[in-house]
């Protein structure tokens, strides 16, 4: 796989520029590890609200933790307060992250609805003071990623890129998509590429790369710095590594689950973390292929000898791959 390149984030250099897109839900240090050995050039946090950094969140050490092998690694911020997103990057950049990222793109109700997220799209102004506020007195790179606007009738998205430029900011990701369309219809790559002719700083595509072919066509597209994988990693780890999921063995797959499983649960305790792997089940297994019957005992497994050997009996018998995009992996990924 011909893989981009070669390029900095403010003092940073990137030389492994395929990204695991953050995904509320996804992202945590578990997956990122999967994501990371399979040759993830960055990855980032889940998206980490400014209100639950400001009042210390009971779960919030399970967000913001990570580990050297991660590097490069962002913490990635979502709020509607310019004053608490630096608030935010003030406390998070003592962890000494390599760079902080705003996130202006998620489309999920409860976050763009208050105006954080995608819902920044419609406040160029309160983006420009993020921005401002943020390379005055952060000492890290600062990025962003946006959408190409709230919908179709309100594509303001080189409005927005390039105000986040003339505020400093060290890169910009862009989901060809509107916050209206959420996951549905196709990216806009073209939008990514007229993003990319008009910057000088850095640009990341995202949206609709489901196969390591893609990777080349979004690159080839757009003229984009750095691609950006989110839902299709989920499902396809091994893309990082230049590897579509036909080419997964099924060794290669359980061993991919058990080394996943087995970090869940060390990490978030062995009944927590067997629950919370549950949505993960679908990217090992072609769930909607199996009985009514076999569904709910997989997904209300209790017992993870029991567990491990259904998905063992299930990988090796060649049950199927599952479409990536088949069914929605992550409603909050971006």
């Amino acid at each position: 796989m011909n893989k981009i390149t070669g390029f900095n984030i403010g003092s940073l250099s990137i030389q492994n520029n395929l990204f695991l897109a953050p995904m509320d839900g996804y992202t945590d240090y578990p997956f990122r590890m999967i994501a990371k050995k399979q040759g993830a050039g960055i990855v980032f946090s889940e998206f980490i609200n400014g209100l639950d950094v400001i009042y210390s969140h009971p779960f919030l050490h399970q967000k913001i933790f990570f580990t050297d092998f991660e590097r490069p690694f962002a913490y990635q911020i979502f709020d509607d307060s310019p004053e608490r997103i630096l608030r935010t990057a003030q406390i998070l950049e003592k962890n000494n992250p390599d760079f902080i990222d705003i996130n202006m793109g998620c489309s999920a109700k409860n976050v763009a609805n208050r105006g954080a997220g995608a819902g920044l799209m419609r406040e160029p102004e309160k983006i420009q003071k993020i921005f401002s506020l943020l390379k005055k007195n952060i000492q890290l790179p600062i990025t962003g990623k946006i959408r190409l606007g709230w919908d179709e009738n309100s594509l303001n998205y080189l409005e927005i890129a390039k105000i986040i430029q003339e505020e400093g900011a060290d890169m910009l990701s862009v989901h060809g998509r509107t916050k209206r369309q959420a996951y549905g219809g196709v990216a806009n790559w073209e939008a990514i590429a007229e993003i990319k002719s008009k910057l000088s700083i850095p640009v990341t595509a995202n949206g609709d790369v489901k196969t390591v072919l893609d990777i080349q066509r979004i690159k080839d597209f757009t003229g984009c710095d750095a691609v950006m994988i989110g839902r299709a990693a989920l499902f396809n780890p091994w893309i990082f590594n230049g590897k579509d999921k036909h080419e997964v063995s099924s060794i290669e797959l359980f061993n991919a689950f058990q080394d996943h499983l087995g970090k869940m649960i060390t990490f978030y305790g062995l009944s927590s973390g067997m629950v919370l792997f549950r949505k993960h089940i679908k990217n090992y297994l072609p769930v909607d292929t199996l009985h009514r019957e076999e569904r709910i005992e997989l997904f209300s497994q209790k017992d993870l000898l029991k567990l491990t050997e259904i998905i063992r009996s299930y990988i090796f018998k060649g049950v199927g791959v599952p479409n990536p995009m088949s069914q929605q992996h992550a409603s909050n990924a971006e």
